[in-house]
């Protein structure tokens, strides 16, 4: 059993998260968290969630509550995060961060911290987006000559492009074909841009509409075309990733661990 604490406990992902604890028996909400001014701190944590009154007071001091014995489920903000990263730090808290945008300062930032505690970092904490990108590494490994395409899309109300999934794909292919994703990168095209460039691999974003998260990775060679798609249908998959890495961080070793160490992949 874990003791879970679900940061943005009022966000969509905090309130489905609490939805999903508190029908499992396998787990235990011990603290909600929220920012401060938001309205709902200070009220029953179930209230958000609508599962009715839980007993437990949603509070904006993370600190008060971060302990040895807790699993933080963080999918707040990148600065948020950072921000609970360095408090379960310093509590020995363990934490599994489902944020994105992160910067490269940030990044550094994160694996100097997750060397005092248990700390799981992943853009997409859904088994499948984990395991489709341990195959997509594969694929472009043997396909190494083929033109390297990553497609995705999300809700209007995403504030980062491309999102932390598609450059965990890129940087798949990469790293399978010996490259580093920031020197082959393209983020975009726009007017006459010529022949496409060997070894290139582009990324790509769209926003639109309420899509929870769909990823598409193409791989095109002369006269055939290979492509992996991977398809959101609900928050609940990110939720119940992020679930299964608490249970499995509640026993480990301080460090930074990834989803696929998560999944053994």
């Amino acid at each position: 059993m874990a003791n879970l604490i679900v940061a943005g406990a009022a966000g969509r992902m905090g309130k489905m998260l609490i939805q999903l604890i508190t029908g499992d028996s396998t787990h235990k909400l011990v603290g909600a968290l929220e920012a401060k001014g938001i309205p709902v701190v200070g009220s029953d944590a179930g209230s958000p969630a609508g599962v009715g009154a839980l007993g437990l007071i949603i509070t904006d001091d993370y600190a008060s509550i971060a302990r040895p014995d807790t699993v933080t489920l963080d999918f707040t903000s990148a600065a948020a995060s950072m921000e609970h990263l360095e408090i379960a730090a310093n509590a020995g808290a363990a934490i599994v961060i489902g944020s994105t945008g992160f910067t490269p300062e940030m990044e550094k930032r994160a694996k100097e911290l997750a060397l005092k505690t248990r700390t799981v970092i992943a853009p997409n904490m859904s088994v499948g987006v984990n395991v489709l990108t341990k195959i997509v590494g594969e694929v472009a490994a043997i396909l190494k000559d083929f033109d390297a395409e990553v497609i995705e899309i999300h809700h209007r109300t995403k504030v980062d492009a491309p999102s932390g999934t598609a450059l965990g794909l890129g940087r798949a292919i990469a790293a399978a074909r010996g490259q580093n994703l920031a020197d082959e990168a393209i983020f975009g095209r726009e007017g006459i841009t010529g022949v496409r460039p060997h070894g290139q691999i582009a990324v790509l974003a769209m926003r639109a509409g309420d899509a929870v998260g769909d990823h598409t990775v193409i791989f095109g060679g002369t006269g055939e075309r290979l492509e992996l798609t991977h398809r959101a249908q609900s928050r609940e998959s990110l939720a119940r990733g992020a679930m299964r890495a608490a249970a499995w961080l509640v026993d480990k070793k301080p460090g930074l661990y990834s989803m696929r160490d998560v999944l053994g992949l």
